[in-house]
């Protein structure tokens, strides 16, 4: 909008009364909307600007197109006061300037995370290593052995990067990766069960991020759902009963986005498998997001592990590379060779492959984890879950002191202590006691706030807690902060409304 492009081409006029008056403002802007210049007339007035060229001649004429049109509504705008300056060759030049730049920046852009949810779906989730992103260009920017096997000369697997080192870290036969766990769930159903029954406890049919749930990617898969048990109680015997002829498969979903307390009972894993031993029939577990590291090492509520998982004896298990697991979007399954063999072969596969980059990203992530103190330092979504409170308030102490040096009397800033998330979906019931900034203006609302901070470049995305605009230390990362001052200074430079 123009508003965005040229500061404020109108400011709100009182309310006018009188037909005298009405009038005249309708003479008024039908001279104006007649001093209104056309696309050729813009053109004409580009040619000699340097700023211009280069451009694709698509996105100017598609700019300038806006600009004026923006400029019309402003003028036909009831309680609008425009002037003729307002359609100057210079701020009409300036308007068209910005909304070029606009079109020919990325919609992808980078955010500064001050929400305290570490990983945030609707921001990336989890940021990957240092040391993972230098291999993910170096492959991305070079030839690669993505499918050549060096060693024999011919051609190779794409699994084969991260299998063994993906075996190793789970005690599993066999390993391989697709582009999400959705994809890897899906995968295993469609290879496993499908035109065939899968048990399932109706207390685990889980509705997961974007409103995708279990049953229907059950349903894509082919496979025929069996539900067993109630929302908040299954037993061994429900699962022994619903076993027939067509029973192909015997599913556990792990609730890691939400849980359930009070009357409760559950069939653990290591007992379903002992049952599907007995039956013939293979158990399967979706993680959805997990972990190789027992967080209750570092003060962390318990969480099943990959490992623990596989050393159950399930068949398969599938999980995201995304989430806690700190890694590139990806969804690993790994379990008994001759069914991960099943799997590789299905024509499914091919559609779901992850490309060379998260592979290359992937495997360096997976190296951090041989050495599980390596891991906390190296991987962002391990450093800052476990980060302790003392560093997160030495943080937020010198974001404090860095908001102060803008020294504004309207700017008002103090520490807050909050609760950050883990996110993702992953360990729901965790509180994680963490410390913020929270900043007032005068004259503005947080609302207001937030929104300048949103639009602000790069835009920090921050919470509304008590009326103040919150800002919360675990999340921002150290080399943020100037950005975050910066952005600060910039909004009280801001012309008043």
């Amino acid at each position: 909008m123009i508003s965005k492009t040229d500061g404020r081409l109108s400011t709100l006029l009182q309310n006018v009364h009188g037909p005298e008056k009405i009038m005249e403002k309708k003479d008024t802007a039908q001279s104006l909307l007649r001093n209104l210049p056309g696309v050729d007339r813009i053109l004409e007035l580009i040619k000699n600007d340097s700023h211009f060229e280069d451009l694709p001649k698509m996105i100017v004429v598609r700019s300038i197109r806006a600009v004026i049109d923006d400029l019309r509504q402003s003028i036909l705008k009831p309680d609008a006061s425009f002037e003729k300056d307002d359609l100057s060759d210079t701020r009409i030049l300036r308007a068209v300037k910005k909304m070029v730049s606009d079109e020919m920046s990325p919609n992808l852009t980078r955010t500064v995370n001050a929400t305290g949810i570490v990983v945030h779906t609707n921001l990336g989730r989890s940021l990957l290593s240092a040391d993972a992103i230098g291999n993910m260009a170096a492959i991305a920017g070079r030839y690669s052995n993505l499918e050549f096997d060096l060693k024999e000369g011919r051609r190779g697997s794409r699994y084969s990067a991260v299998e063994k080192i993906l075996c190793d870290l789970c005690g599993a036969e066999a390993a391989m990766v697709v582009n999400n766990n959705a994809g890897a769930v899906l995968l295993c159903l469609d290879t496993l069960a499908s035109g065939k029954e899968v048990i399932v406890s109706r207390g685990e049919l889980v509705e997961i991020g974007g409103s995708f749930r279990i049953p229907d990617v059950m349903t894509k898969s082919g496979g025929i759902l069996k539900e067993v048990g109630t929302t908040n109680r299954t037993h061994l015997r429900d699962y022994e009963s619903a076993v027939g002829p067509e029973t192909a498969l015997m599913l556990k979903v792990h609730q890691s986005n939400y849980s359930i307390v009070g009357f409760t009972a559950e069939v653990t894993l290591k007992d379903l498998v002992a049952l599907g031993r007995s039956q013939g029939i293979p158990v399967m577990e979706d993680l959805g997001s997990g972990t190789l590291i027992d967080f209750a090492e570092y003060g962390l509520q318990k969480e099943q592990t990959v490992q623990d998982s596989v050393r159950s004896g399930a068949d398969l298990v599938t999980f995201s590379g995304d989430k806690l697991l700190g890694g590139p979007q990806s969804g690993i399954i790994v379990g008994k060779k001759e069914i991960i063999e099943k799997i590789k072969n299905n024509p499914l596969t091919r559609a779901l492959r992850i490309d060379k980059m998260t592979l290359a990203a992937l495997e360096i992530t997976m190296g951090h984890y041989r050495d599980e103190r390596k891991a906390i330092r190296a991987i962002p979504t391990l450093r800052m879950l476990t980060m302790p409170i003392s560093d997160i308030e030495k943080r937020a102490k010198k974001l404090l002191r860095m908001l102060k040096k803008i020294d504004d009397p309207r700017l008002k800033a103090c520490l807050v202590d909050c609760v950050s998330r883990p996110g993702g979906g992953s360990l729901p019931a965790l509180d994680l006691p963490s410390m913020g900034v929270g900043i007032a203006v005068a004259n503005l609302s947080s609302n207001a706030i937030e929104s300048w901070m949103r639009s602000s470049r790069p835009p920090i995305i921050g919470r509304i807690e008590n009326d103040i605009f919150l800002m919360d230390a675990r999340t921002i990362q150290e080399d943020e902060l100037l950005t975050v001052q910066q952005a600060f200074q910039n909004l009280l430079k801001r012309p008043a409304s």
